[in-house]
């Protein structure tokens, strides 16, 4: 399991260094290659995760998807809120916001709209709380307080991933995002899937629908 998952977070790194450095950045279409990216990881979480009926289990589906949307609501209010004192509290903050809207330029809003809710935010949230998570808390359970381990381990390694960006407001928007969905993934590993349909539609409305 061990070998796996770093073999799995090493890809990660070097699709997430691929799509935010500097030097490869919208190469050769950022988006292209972070529904590539969403591809590969989720394909790696299924064929690295022996028990597949267990990571697909869907319990009480209407409760699942009503507490997605509602988490989705939330952190969306949250961000609002959190980029209205941010900008009042450092310069730099919208400039940094305004270009993670920049990648959207010249791209059909609508086109990424579906791939954030069909593709790329249920891929992340499988990926990332699905098998990263899973899988340092089955590893860390031996230990004391194991689960909360992993859920902090994969909140900082989700935020790490974006560090090639140099946005320090895109970091920090992981990392509070991948905190806010660890943490319920930690409280309840039942609401995977109320997670990925929070991470969906918290993406489209971030991004596309009602962006901050």
């Amino acid at each position: 399991m061990k070998k796996r998952l770093c073999i799995a977070l090493s890809v990660a790194a070097l699709l997430w260094f691929y799509m935010f450095s500097p030097w490869t950045k919208g190469a050769p279409d950022f988006w292209v290659v972070m529904s590539a990216s969403a591809i590969i990881l989720s394909s790696m979480a299924l064929c690295f995760t022996p028990d597949k009926k267990s990571l697909l289990r869907i319990e009480k589906p209407l409760l699942q998807v009503l507490a997605g949307v509602l988490i989705a609501l939330a952190l969306w209010g949250v961000f609002w809120l959190g980029d209205k004192l941010s900008s009042m509290l450092f310069d730099f903050a919208r400039p940094e916001v305004d270009a993670v809207y920049s990648m959207k330029d010249g791209q059909s809003p609508w086109l990424i709209a579906t791939l954030l809710l069909l593709l790329i935010g249920p891929a992340e949230e499988l990926f990332w709380r699905g098998y990263v998570q899973r899988s340092l808390s089955a590893l860390l359970e031996c230990r004391k307080a194991g689960r909360l381990a992993a859920f902090a381990l994969t909140a900082v390694i989700y935020a790490l991933v974006h560090i090639w960006s140099l946005n320090f407001m895109l970091i920090m928007a992981a990392l509070v995002a991948g905190a806010v969905w660890g943490f319920i993934y930690y409280l309840c590993p039942k609401a995977l899937p109320a997670l990925i349909v929070s991470h969906a539609l918290w993406d489209a409305l971030v991004f596309v629908i009602l962006p901050i």
